[in-house]
């Protein structure tokens, strides 16, 4: 379960972004929102199914979900896929000379296997400036370990002595933690890798992979393909073919040169492909129903996914393996611009299925980043489900919460949001003489 994210320059400018599935304390206009889209953890602790981020083009909201995916990669992979050498892949403020040469701040509240934890880092280009890892075990948090530059003290529960030495400068002692087995640093990490899951708008394979190995591993077949039937999409079946790839079979269909790249150098960049592949080439094919005249059924008629369906369809795609494991196994799913090449009611279908104990019983949280204005309902959202990113004068991304605004359960939230009231909207400036039409 996530709780807490926050990111941002924290040692220059004392501040940081912080977004929170933390519930607030109000009643929602309909209870059925409190008793559907909030669930509890414990008697002090409620946390929400769904968030919806909202603001203008360039307003950061992209960049919170890039920081979590960064986060993700560095915790996990920092101990063995970087040398001493390389360079930390964060980004400083670079719109305030105040911060253009401080370290970036990361940090995660969240829970695994009924305890919670805070984790964070901050680090600049070239190092780990400091780093911590608290637990509460009971009632008080308690200190895992502490980093500061280069001194690492550890506490007995977490059972890492020795490794202080073993930690680069550019790597996270986290990850140097559960590379040699501490048992707490493996379960933190196995938890991260399995259950956060972040999905950008880009339709690339990385992303329809996933759904593609669920089918074809016979994952969550029956729930996926009855996912994409009930949103209308005219599909009635998703079939999966597998061939292996080798290099005789690639000579026998793709010329071996071009004007640009040379025979050799085409059969090296083919058996990389080969090699990332995994030795595979997956087909995704979608059975339609042919109709003749008369409106009679007469037979079923292949689409190949990536060639005949639009990105519509594409994009639902790359979304069910998602949404329906995230469902199953109570994970969190980010999606940034959920909304892209999806109708209305499509996003909101999407939406409601977190948002309900019937079909969302385990409590997987939703977290996502739109434009769609349709979603701004108080019969969809509680007040504290619905976030804003906003840029100062000075360029800054400031998050808030519409349950920091003074306003009634039953307000139109769509109207006010578009009327400027919660800010986070594109200030237009005059483009009535943009063209000249005498001239």
């Amino acid at each position: 379960m996530l709780i807490e994210f926050s990111v941002g320059n924290y040692r220059s400018f004392k501040e940081k972004v912080t977004f929170s599935m933390v519930a607030a304390n109000l009643v929602a206009k309909d209870r059925k929102l409190d008793e559907n889209n909030v669930f509890a953890v414990n008697k002090d602790l409620k946390l929400l199914k769904s968030a919806a981020i909202y603001g203008a083009n360039a307003s950061g909201k992209s960049n919170l979900a890039k920081a979590l995916v960064f986060m993700k990669k560095f915790m996990i992979d920092s101990s063995r896929e970087t040398q001493s050498v390389d360079k930390i892949k964060v980004e400083p403020f670079r719109l305030s000379t105040e911060t253009e040469k401080e370290p970036s701040f990361f940090e995660l509240i969240f829970r695994v296997d009924n305890l919670q934890y805070r984790y964070g880092f901050e680090a600049n280009q070239d190092r780990v400036i400091s780093e911590w890892l608290f637990y509460v075990p009971k009632s008080r948090e308690t200190k895992l370990f502490e980093r500061k530059l280069n001194t690492i003290s550890i506490s007995k529960q977490y059972k890492a002595e020795g490794l202080q030495d073993k930690t680069r400068n550019n790597s996270l002692f986290l990850s140097v933690s559960a590379q040699f087995n501490v048992g707490i640093a493996e379960k933190i990490l196995e938890w991260l890798s399995h259950t956060l899951n972040l999905v950008s708008v880009s339709l690339d394979d990385v992303y329809i992979g996933y759904t593609t190995n669920c089918l074809a591993d016979d994952q969550d077949r029956l729930e996926i393909i009855k996912l994409i039937k009930n949103l209308d999409l005219g599909i009635s079946e998703i079939n999966i073919k597998s061939i292996d790839l080798t290099m005789d079979s690639i000579d026998s269909i793709i010329p071996f040169e071009t004007p640009e790249i040379s025979k050799e150098g085409m059969r090296n960049i083919w058996e990389m492909v080969i090699k990332e592949a995994n030795g595979k080439e997956t087909f995704v094919t979608t059975l339609h129903k042919k109709f003749d005249s008369s409106g009679n059924y007469q037979s079923m008629e292949k689409f190949n996914l990536e060639r005949h369906e639009s990105e519509g369809t594409q994009k639902l795609f790359v979304l069910a393996g998602y949404l329906v494991t995230a469902l199953k196994e109570a994970k969190i799913l980010v999606i940034d611009e959920l909304e892209s090449q999806l109708h209305p009611l499509i996003t909101q279908a999407i939406v409601k299925l977190f948002n309900s104990n019937e079909t969302n019983p385990n409590n997987a949280q939703l977290i996502f980043m739109t434009h769609d204005t349709n979603l701004l309902s108080n019969k969809l959202f509680r007040r504290d489900q619905i976030w804003f990113t906003e840029k100062n004068r000075y360029g800054a991304t400031d998050l808030y919460s519409l349950a920091e605004y003074n306003v009634r359960n039953d307000a139109s939230f769509e109207s006010d949001y578009i009327k400027g009231r919660y800010g986070a909207i594109p200030y237009l400036g005059d483009l009535s003489n943009l063209v000249d039409i005498h001239g």
